[in-house]
């Protein structure tokens, strides 16, 4: 299973790598930029602190990576995400994780007219370690449950900081380990499978802006409809990350994630992060 979704991202790189002219001198045809953070949150209480509350400390990290092409009437952008935390609570013998997130989103446009470009995007989503729940029973592992989405469409691109991509022509395959369907379904894929494809329609939409000097806000928005098996289920995935820089290394970030995916789980999942560290851009 490992080796099928590797080799379908390898392939969608070499067909990514080769769709494009390689120039001369490519370099002035790409922009890149990056962040890296390092979130730190503690917190400790004495024998006498009559408050309540158990010591605990937790970090977090994290990297955003942009690395986008333009020349004439082609665009292609990606954005890499990467994301990684842990928690110790005084007293427990294990660490829990806090965040595990590995993503990647491809989107190549040709100019149609004005700000409409003809599109075809790729996405994947998946974790690098496991996770359990609340009776340590082992629910994910790496790239197990993990999502490809991929699929064209027209792309609407107002800036750098403000689009929309509607596909309503789209490919979703779920991949998990055998043994998380060894007793029944999960995540959608059913017992004794190991994947699961489905075919629907997907917006995504992208909007960044600064509400005051040093303070930015990211959110972006995920929707899916499966024509195969009830349309009418949305899923979605909306992501908001603020950042307030400090100063050029150091910042606050609050992360907040809210998903909903009746294969997974029929209610709303939600995650918020909030921590203050080293914060640096490339």
């Amino acid at each position: 299973m490992k080796k099928i979704a590797f080799s379908l991202v390898l392939l969608f790189a070499i067909i990514s790598i080769h769709a494009q002219e390689t120039p001369k001198d490519s370099t002035k045809f790409w922009t890149k930029k990056g962040n890296i953070s390092l979130l730190f949150n503690q917190s400790a209480y004495n024998k006498q602190w009559l408050g309540g509350g158990t010591s605990n400390v937790a970090g977090n990290f994290g990297l955003n990576y942009d690395f986008n092409y333009k020349k004439g009437d082609v665009v292609w952008d990606n954005k890499f995400i990467l994301g990684y935390g842990l928690s110790k609570i005084k007293g427990d013998e294990k660490t829990a994780k806090t965040d595990d997130r590995l993503e990647l989103n491809s989107l190549w446009g040709k100019k149609a007219k004005g700000d409409w470009y003809y599109s075809i995007f790729f996405n994947l989503k998946t974790q690098m370690d496991s996770g359990f729940d609340k009776n340590e029973v082992r629910i994910s592992h790496f790239f197990s449950p993990s999502y490809f989405q991929f699929g064209p469409g027209m792309w609407w691109k107002k800036s750098n900081n403000l689009s929309v991509n509607f596909s309503p022509a789209t490919a979703k395959l779920i991949l998990v380990d055998d043994h998380f369907t060894q007793f029944g379904p999960s995540f959608g894929v059913l017992q004794g499978d190991n994947s699961r494809f489905e075919f629907g329609a997907s917006i995504q939409g992208y909007y960044k802006f600064n509400i005051m000097t040093n303070v930015s806000i990211e959110n972006r928005l995920n929707l899916y409809s499966n024509y195969l098996e009830n349309p009418q289920n949305i899923d979605v995935d909306y992501q908001m990350n603020v950042l307030l820089k400090i100063n050029k290394y150091l910042s606050a970030n609050v992360a907040v994630q809210a998903i909903y995916d009746d294969n997974s789980v029929q209610a709303v999942q939600v995650r918020e992060v909030f921590g203050l560290g080293v914060n640096y851009g490339f």
